[in-house]
């Protein structure tokens, strides 16, 4: 079940590189670099919700402790992947991949690390405890 979803991770990053795009191409210009950057962090929290909801429902973990264990390789594998790729494919420098981590300056790009790591355990939580 870990590897399915560690797997899976690379869905979600198919599904960024895709918001991301849609932003540098549809809206980036006309809110500007950071309404558009807050707004593509809305969106794709959205859409990583959306895909780990699916995954929950199509591959029900079996415990909370899976869920966690999930949620931290993503975690893992989101931050190396940003870092390494970034820097070592992309050519941009550390200084500005960790640009996105300012949170006093308005870069909300911790809210995606935050959710990615908790959403398997919120949706094993939901599936595994429904309301009445």
């Amino acid at each position: 079940m870990i590897l399915r979803y560690t797997l899976s991770w690379f869905i979600l990053v198919f599904a960024a590189i895709i918001n991301g795009a849609i932003r540098e191409a549809v809206y980036k210009n006309t809110l500007g670099e950071l309404r558009a950057h807050q707004v593509s962090t809305l969106t794709g929290l959205i859409l990583f919700g959306a895909i780990i909801w699916g995954l929950s429902r199509l591959w029900p973990l079996p415990s909370a402790k899976a869920a966690w264990t999930v949620g931290f390789i993503w975690l893992a594998l989101t931050i190396a992947f940003e870092f390494l790729f970034g820097h070592f494919v992309a050519g941009h420098s550390w200084s500005k991949l960790l640009h996105d981590y300012n949170i006093l300056a308005g870069r909300v790009w911790l809210l995606v690390l935050i959710w990615t790591t908790i959403a398997p355990y919120v949706f094993y939580r939901l599936n595994n405890h429904p309301r009445s």
